[in-house]
């Protein structure tokens, strides 16, 4: 791995493929031992997670049903401060519904917090957030992220489905910005 340029920025390794993989392997092992008995609705954040989600289904050998939400919060390196629900999901869904959000990742918590507030008004059973990453220093909510991949300052990063600007989200690697 050696410094990257993506669009008009640089990036410099960050977590390599192979530590990903053992993170999101965990994580699968988790959430087989708390839902072996129940039904759950995956639903997978677009775009950034779907390399994420797609690596956690090959390890979930249990029954479970998928379905995708979209909101777009960041342009560039900043966030708009505002979700934009692009993609929902129907009220009969998620109703009476164990549901585990698969997140790429979770910094502010803001997109998170207004999808909570949506599923909890769709009468979800349960709900259960599993995050690729997560910046706990840039956190500014009070609910539980109940599977976390990795831990990580407030860096932007790309690869492995995260973007700058709709860019780099085929790399196998995490790449964060040079400043």
């Amino acid at each position: 791995m050696s410094v990257i340029k993506v669009s008009d920025k640089e990036f410099a390794p960050f977590i390599p493929q192979e530590k990903i993989e053992i993170e999101i392997h965990r994580i699968a092992s988790e959430i087989k031992r708390d839902m072996a008995d129940k039904d759950p609705l995956f639903l997978v954040m677009l775009n950034g997670a779907f390399m994420f989600a797609a690596e956690l289904f090959k390890s979930l050998d249990m029954a479970c049903e998928m379905a995708f939400v979209k909101y777009k919060t960041y342009v560039g390196t900043h966030s708009t401060g505002k979700p934009n629900e692009l993609l929902g999901i129907e009220p009969e869904k998620v109703n009476d519904r164990d549901i585990v959000i698969i997140e790429d990742i979770v910094d502010s918590g803001f997109t998170m917090s207004e999808l909570l507030k949506d599923l909890n008004n769709k009468g979800a059973k349960s709900i259960k957030i599993a995050s690729m990453m997560f910046k706990p220093n840039a956190f500014k909510y009070n609910f539980n992220i109940d599977y976390i991949g990795m831990n990580i300052g407030n860096d932007f990063i790309v690869g492995y489905g995260l973007d700058y600007n709709e860019y780099g989200r085929n790399l196998k690697e995490i790449y964060k910005i040079v400043e």
